[in-house]
C-alpha cells in the first residue's frame, strides 16, 4: 500500500506524519522547539534552525515505522499560517522545501495548504467529524484565535474568516501569565494543572467580546495586576482559563447568530485544555450546538491534517 506524507514546521513544533491510502495512521513523529527558561517565544531564524535540525531525524523515525521501502502517493506540507495571500512565516519554508524534494525524488505530486487548514483536517480526522458541508471551526493557539466558516465542495475546502482576536491570541495570554508565574514554556499544560487547585474560586477577569471580535489584552493586564497585588497563582491561572472559555462561548454564539450554522469543530493547542472543553460543552451544548473535539494530541500542532490533505487531493 502506498502512503501519503505530511510535514508541518509550525512556530513551536516540527512534525512528520504518514497515512495509508485507507486513512490509517502509520507514523506521527513530533518534536517541540526548545525555548529558553523564562522566554516568551523564538525568533523566526531560531525556528528555522531548529526545524532544519529536527526534520531528518523525524523523517527517519517515521520511515522506520513503515517496515519496508517507502512508496508515496503524494507529499504535502503547510506553507503558510492561514489560507490568505498575505499570510507568511519563514518557519514554514523548511517543511515545504523538504516535502518538495521528497516529492520530486519519488516522482509524486506535491500539495500545499495552510497550517490552519491542517489543524481543521487533523481535528476532523481525530474527532470523526464534522462531515457536514458547512461548519464553524474555532482555532485557538499560541498565534491564532479565530472562528471560521468551513465549506466543503467539489473544489475542496474553503475557509472563511468570520472573526477573532483583535490583539493577542489565547495562547499568548496563557504564555504571558505563565512567564509571570515562572511556568515552563509553553505554559498551557502547566497552567491547567495549577488552575485545578482553584477551579471553584477563580480570579475575576473581564471578558472582552464585541460580536465577532474579542480581546485578551485587557484580561492579561488585569491578571498581571492581580498577581502584583498578591492574588494566589492558582486563582489567577483558574481565572485565565475561565476568561478564555467565556470569551470563546460568546464568540461562538455570535458566529451561530451570523451564519445559522450550529456545528462547531474546536482545534488548536489551547483547546486541549479539559476545563475549557467542559465549559464550551456545557454552554454551547445546552444551546443546541453540535460540538466536535479531537483527541488532545491532535488539538495541538501536528502533521496528520497535512497528510489528510494529501490523501484527499
Amino acid at each position: 500500500m502506498k502512503l501519503v506524507l505530511g510535514i508541518d514546521t509550525s512556530c513551536y513544533t516540527t512534525s512528520v506524519a504518514l497515512l495509508g491510502e485507507d486513512g490509517a495512521l502509520v507514523a506521527d513523529e513530533r518534536r517541540p522547539l526548545a525555548v529558553k527558561a523564562g522566554g516568551r517565544g523564538l525568533a523566526q531564524s531560531e525556528m528555522v534552525f531548529q526545524h532544519t535540525r529536527h526534520l531528518p531525524e523525524l523523517f527517519a523515525a517515521a520511515v522506520a515505522k513503515v517496515g519496508g521501502p517507502l512508496e508515496l502517493a503524494a507529499a504535502a506540507a503547510s506553507v503558510q499560517p492561514r489560507p490568505l495571500l498575505e499570510s507568511y512565516m519563514p518557519a514554514f519554508l523548511v517543511g515545504a522545501g523538504y516535502a518538495r524534494v521528497i516529492a520530486a525524488a519519488q516522482a509524486v505530486p506535491f500539495v500545499s495548504l495552510s497550517h490552519q487548514e491542517g489543524h481543521i483536517l487533523a481535528g476532523a480526522w481525530s474527532a470523526g467529524g464534522p462531515v457536514d458541508e458547512r461548519f464553524l471551526a474555532v482555532h485557538a493557539s499560541g498565534g491564532t484565535t479565530e472562528i471560521t466558516l468551513v465549506t466543503r465542495g467539489a473544489a475542496g475546502m474553503k475557509v472563511e474568516l468570520l472573526g477573532g482576536t483583535s490583539d493577542i491570541a489565547a495562547g499568548q495570554f496563557v504564555d504571558r501569565i505563565g512567564v509571570a508565574l515562572a511556568l515552563p514554556f509553553p505554559a498551557g499544560p502547566h497552567l491547567e494543572v495549577l488552575a485545578a487547585a482553584s477551579r471553584t474560586a477563580p480570579a475575576s477577569l473581564p471578558v472582552a467580546v464585541n460580536g465577532l471580535a474579542l480581546s485578551f489584552a485587557g484580561p492579561e493586564t488585569q491578571a498581571q495586576r492581580l498577581l502584583a497585588k498578591g492574588e494566589t497563582p492558582a486563582a489567577v491561572a483558574a481565572g485565565v482559563q475561565t476568561c478564555i472559555a467565556a470569551s470563546l462561548v460568546r464568540l461562538c454564539e455570535a458566529a451561530i447568530a451570523a451564519t445559522d450554522v450550529t456545528v462547531i469543530l474546536f482545534v488548536g493547542g489551547v483547546l486541549a485544555n479539559d476545563f475549557i472543553r467542559e465549559r464550551l460543552s456545557a454552554a454551547l451544548g445546552a444551546a443546541g450546538a453540535r460540538l466536535h473535539f479531537p483527541a488532545p494530541r491532535y488539538s495541538g500542532d501536528n502533521a496528520v491534517g497535512v497528510a489528510c490533505f494529501a490523501l484527499i487531493r
